[in-house]
């Protein structure tokens, strides 16, 4: 069940970040790109002292604005890569 709820809630993040980014792909690289960005995003957070790496993944404002801040890292380096076009 856990899998589904991430690749319901990458599909989520990914599709906002890619609205955010003005991005053009597809709906299985938004769900990658948002799988992907919020633990990089988490990642990020929790170098920066705000959490644990995990904790990109809880229902909350701020897991949710950390998972689209990272989704949004991982498109525009997809964009510069030229990865999934």
């Amino acid at each position: 069940m856990n899998i589904i709820l991430w690749v319901v809630f990458g599909a989520i993040i990914g599709w906002v970040a890619g609205i955010i980014m003005k991005s053009k792909y597809k709906l299985l690289w938004d769900i990658i790109f948002g799988i992907v960005g919020a633990f990089v995003g988490g990642f990020i957070a929790s170098l920066l002292g705000f959490g644990s790496i995990g904790g990109a993944f809880e229902f909350n404002v701020i897991g949710i604005l950390i998972s689209i801040g990272g989704a949004c890292l991982v498109i525009a380096l997809a964009k510069v890569l030229k990865i999934g076009k």
